[in-house]
């Protein structure tokens, strides 16, 4: 090869990784800036009790592609959905005034916006809207900042040990010893993490167990799928995975607005990615018991059977073609042994 023919060959692969970089920082500005930019409310389940004909008028003005309004018989049937995590929160028309519930822990831009209509349809009616926040965050973290903080060590969760255990366990020897690792990792690592929301910081206040539950759920589901991606394709499937993580699943879990505040299709995305689901599962298991975190945890274990298989799958490949060249090396030990043997002779 000539040095010219070098030269242009290096100056290609140089271009590919920058346009590769230029892209990569093109599609993170577009993940985090794009569902910002179209955040609001959207088919936000709400339920609505009252006379009629007040009623009636009121589900006709919101519904739409802001708001999905659900007609309730009593308030207490309103109450009941919203701490099962069914409704965002719902409006009772009443004769003392206007009753407005909501779930701050749920979605706190959803409250903010229930607030801000119960307030407007007092006034349509003359009389005072009272506000009942069923399930509001904790008294130590009013606004949910430990749960929002959380999701960022959860993905490193799932980073760090398929980086750091393919470095102390590398090869195909080591290969079921990092899944292994990242398992246990995801155990004891999972359950600091739930300690600290749960003791340290107080942001959540569900029962324990459930809750390092789903946070050792979630952070398997992202260390298993690197270790597969990264033991099936490399050093490509582990960018690919790191980047489905960052770039996708953190902007698109809605975990500090609720996944109602997103876009239909980008919420849809963000929960059926591991970072979506495991915030999800978190804001369940922390608040409203377990209820209506049933999809999540599947959606989760869906990845860990994923990354599991990925992973299964490269080490029988490895399997399967270390004999073959363990023959091969030993088919050419021999011929080097008669070789030396005739010469000798």
């Amino acid at each position: 090869m000539t040095r010219s023919s070098a030269s242009l060959g290096t100056g290609r692969k140089l271009a590919l990784v920058v346009l590769g970089l230029a892209a990569l920082i093109t599609a993170m500005l577009c993940a985090f800036a794009l569902p910002s930019l179209h955040s609001g409310p959207h088919q936000v389940p709400v339920g609505v009790t009252g006379p009629a004909p007040a009623t009636e008028a009121l589900r006709k003005n919101l519904d739409g592609p802001n708001w999905n309004v659900r007609l309730y018989e009593t308030s207490a049937g309103i109450e009941s959905a919203v701490k099962d995590g069914d409704l965002a929160g719902g409006l009772a028309i009443t004769a003392r005034g206007v009753e407005v519930y909501t779930a701050t822990a749920g979605g706190p831009s959803a409250t903010s916006a229930l607030t801000a209509l119960g307030d407007r349809v007092a006034a349509q009616y003359e009389t005072r809207a009272t506000l009942h926040d069923l399930v509001p965050f904790t008294e130590d973290d009013p606004r949910g900042a430990g749960l929002t903080a959380a999701l960022m060590p959860m993905i490193f969760g799932g980073i760090f040990p398929a980086l750091i255990l393919s470095s102390v366990f590398p090869g195909h020897g080591g290969l079921r010893i990092r899944l292994a690792g990242a398992l246990l990792f995801s155990v004891v690592a999972g359950t600091a993490l739930a300690a600290v929301l749960q003791f340290g910081t107080h942001s959540v206040d569900g029962a324990f167990g459930l809750t390092a539950l789903g946070v050792i759920l979630g952070m398997a589901a992202m260390s298993t799928l690197l270790l597969g991606l990264q033991a099936r394709l490399g050093v490509a499937g582990f960018a690919f995975g790191g980047a489905l993580m960052m770039l996708l699943g953190n902007p698109l879990s809605g975990l500090a607005t609720g996944p109602h505040w997103l876009p239909d299709g980008w919420a849809t995305v963000g929960q059926l990615l591991p970072p979506g689901a495991s915030g999800s599962l978190l804001r369940a298991n922390g608040f409203f018991d377990g209820a209506g975190g049933g999809s999540a945890a599947l959606v989760l274990m869906v990845w860990v059977v994923i990354g599991v298989g990925l992973a299964l799958n490269a080490d029988r490949r490895g399997g399967r073609t270390t004999p073959a060249g363990s023959t091969v090396v030993a088919r050419s030990g021999r011929a080097d042994a008669a070789r030396a043997e005739l010469g000798a002779a």
